[in-house]
């Protein structure tokens, strides 16, 4: 099943392998996608699908050192070079929307952008920055109601961006501890206005995105990315994260998005997403279903022939692989990721990870 088109009213694809978001630090000139960042997602174009690296829609949510964003008209052009390098091979590509709030160190920022999130507490740890090392996260501003929706304006206009870069679509990024999560995550919330407080409080900001961003592109171009039990950025679960969950999902449904990606960290030592919370919003969302989190070949055939998602995401597999793809239909073996190239500016480690028939 894993090689089977997929083909629903929404979205075509080639075959049921996704490749997952990767953050990957190449955008070293003012957050712009260049050719070097063409070449690699060209390279890994057999994916039925292709979600980007993190990419804000904002000057704020640029917290990391080298990412990209979509909020300009230089960045569009960076962004059509790319889409235009997975289309010429017949693939199929969105953009993940990643605006990373708190987890923000302030020398990473362009002049003029702030750090923002739910409330004024600093996120836990440290960042790099090419600057200055580590450092500690930013203190952040907590965000007033004009400040949320001025944030949830530009979510729809970059996704308004996407369609002029050709994009297939729009991945919403509320996993992870980034902004999004950081509204939906009570561990992190602790607002008393109508975006916290509660299920509906906490689970406002996520639907207020999704809606705008519907409302600009089409429901049918949306996806939105959730992780209920990660742990990264000091999230965690909280008591009613399986209630809050199902309800978020249900008036995602309700709204007609194309896709909902569900991330289980357990691979990477977290805890697990319970199979039955799995299979419980599974069932209650109508549209396409992908499931990411330490997958190979034989336990994703597993997961497509047992109805638990309609497609399945490979991360690092793709980063080393970029014909995983051929390599997984052939049994054939996998390169080795090299970690110590993951973030760096350049082409070692990006580029040059040899295909099958090398």
């Amino acid at each position: 099943m894993l090689f089977d088109p997929l083909d629903t009213a929404s979205i075509q694809l080639a075959n049921r392998a996704v490749m997952a978001p990767m953050t990957r630090s190449r955008a070293v000139d003012a957050n712009t996608p260049n050719a070097l960042m063409a070449e690699y997602y060209g390279q890994r174009a057999s994916a039925g699908l292709i979600v980007t690296e993190g990419t804000s829609p904002s000057p704020n949510g640029l917290g990391y050192p080298r990412i990209p964003g979509l909020f300009n008209d230089a960045q569009v052009r960076g962004w059509k070079a790319v889409t235009e390098a997975v289309h010429a091979k017949g693939g199929k590509i969105v953009v993940q929307l990643m605006h990373t709030g708190r987890v923000t160190q302030a020398a990473n920022l362009p002049t003029g952008a702030e750090v923002l999130g739910p409330t004024a507490d600093v996120c836990p740890g440290e960042m790099y920055t090419d600057a200055q090392g580590m450092r500690p996260h930013s203190v952040p501003r907590a965000m007033t109601a004009a400040d949320i929706a001025h944030t949830v304006n530009e979510y729809a206009q970059s996704a308004r961006l996407a369609m002029e870069a050709g994009f297939d679509g729009v991945e919403l990024h509320a996993a992870n501890g980034y902004l999004i999560e950081q509204f939906l995550n009570a561990n992190v919330n602790q607002r008393t206005d109508s975006y916290g407080g509660s299920i509906e409080g906490r689970n406002r900001f996520a639907l207020d995105i999704a809606r705008a961003t519907a409302d600009a592109i089409g429901a049918h171009r949306i996806g939105i990315r959730l992780s209920p039990y990660g742990v990264f950025n000091s999230t965690g679960a909280f008591p009613d994260v399986e209630s809050q969950y199902l309800a978020l999902i249900q008036q995602l449904s309700e709204l007609g998005l194309q896709y909902v990606h569900l991330l289980d960290h357990s691979a990477m030592g977290a805890p697990p997403v319970p199979a039955e919370l799995k299979s419980r919003l599974r069932e209650a969302f109508k549209g396409v279903f992908i499931l990411a989190g330490g997958f190979d070949r034989a336990s994703a055939e597993a997961a497509l022939k047992a109805g638990q998602a309609d497609l399945i995401a490979f991360a690092r597999s793709f980063l080393a692989n970029p014909d995983l793809v051929e390599r997984m239909r052939a049994d054939a073996a996998l390169n080795a990721v090299d970690m110590a190239t993951l973030y760096t500016p350049g082409p070692e480690g990006y580029i040059d990870y040899p295909a099958l028939a090398a």
